[in-house]
């Protein structure tokens, strides 16, 4: 299998058979196989039994995957890619928004050696104060804070290479970010303008809400990018500034005493030094412990601490490129 579509679906019945037909156009005349991953996430309309039709009708085609509940988009996407087959990942939602006449020309990038090509819908059709805004907020500070500077997170319509999937489960709303992940991993990323349409069929899942998740989620990321494999560069960073902070206000009482003869014990002063000298220990000490579990957690599930693209190999005088999956 060359190509799977994974697709998230929510209650969007009436979105599904101009869909798929859609789809039908964009990529049957492009010489390769394909499959679309449909995820029912818990749907209460009757998206289910639409996704049985077209199962049943494009047997070829079609793999439905129907959640328990609703276990949220990310989720769902998880699924999808779990039960994909395909040597190249595309994904995009069921609402109509994303265009499938531009998956071509991301497949035509991905082509060209790129891994990840992410849309931006630069004339996006949502409503700008409760979407529109909050998510140009949100694309700056992931951009800045990741150093993966992209205009739109959170277009749903990415290509992806499968081998820059791997190495990484998917948790909250961390569907946003897997460009980030395989950023770290080397991949080569590109961003392309897609067409967005205006919503006909059903109601915007998600509100301002979405925004404090997407913060939250963010710092965890950066978290793992940064200190997954040395947390003690943040929490003994952060130990040792609190011991300094204790010291340089131990020496400020000191002088302070000396000076103009104010007691040393009397002072609030002396029990916050107190105070950021023992919080300081305990995040040393909280690090030294994070050590330990990042080495057992790699060496016992003998995971490496690097990736490889691939190896290039002298035999016999002829050279040999070996693929290589990340992992």
């Amino acid at each position: 299998m060359n190509l799977s579509l994974v697709i998230p679906v929510y209650n969007e019945e009436e979105s599904l058979p101009h869909l798929h037909q859609a789809l039908h156009a964009a990529l049957d005349n492009l010489g390769r196989s394909w499959e679309v991953i449909y995820v029912d996430d818990g749907s209460g309309d009757g998206s289910l039994a639409a996704l049985e039709k077209l199962a049943a009708e494009d047997p070829g085609h079609v793999m439905v995957v129907e959640l328990r509940r609703n276990f949220g988009q990310t989720a769902a996407i998880a699924a999808g890619i779990d039960h994909a087959r395909g040597e190249i990942i595309v994904l995009l939602d069921a609402d109509l928004q994303n265009d499938p006449a531009d998956i071509p020309m991301m497949l035509d990038y991905i082509d060209q050696g790129y891994d990840v090509v992410s849309g931006w819908r630069k004339s996006r059709k949502d409503n700008f104060a409760t979407r529109t805004l909050p998510s140009r907020i949100a694309n700056g500070l992931i951009s800045v804070t990741t150093g993966v500077h992209l205009h739109d997170y959170g277009c749903t319509l990415k290509a992806y290479r499968r081998d820059v999937l791997t190495g990484f489960r998917l948790y909250g709303e961390m569907h946003r970010f897997i460009p980030v992940y395989a950023h770290a991993v080397g991949a080569r990323i590109i961003e392309v303008t897609v067409r967005h349409h205006e919503r006909k069929y059903g109601k915007a899942k998600y509100g301002l809400e979405r925004t404090l998740k997407v913060i939250l989620d963010l710092v965890t990321v950066k978290f793992l990018l940064s200190f997954a494999n040395k947390p003690i560069y943040l929490f003994g960073g952060a130990g040792i500034g609190l011991m300094v902070l204790s010291v340089l206000t131990l020496i400020y009482l000191m002088l302070r005493r000396i000076l103009v003869e104010i007691p040393v014990l009397t002072s609030p002063f002396f029990l916050m030094s107190v105070m950021f000298f023992i919080l300081g220990f305990q995040s040393i000490l909280m690090g030294l412990i994070a050590e330990l579990l990042v080495r057992t957690y790699h060496e016992s599930q003998h995971k490496p601490t690097y990736t490889v693209r691939r190896v290039i190999q002298r035999q016999d005088a002829l050279t040999s490129i070996i693929p290589v999956n990340e992992s």
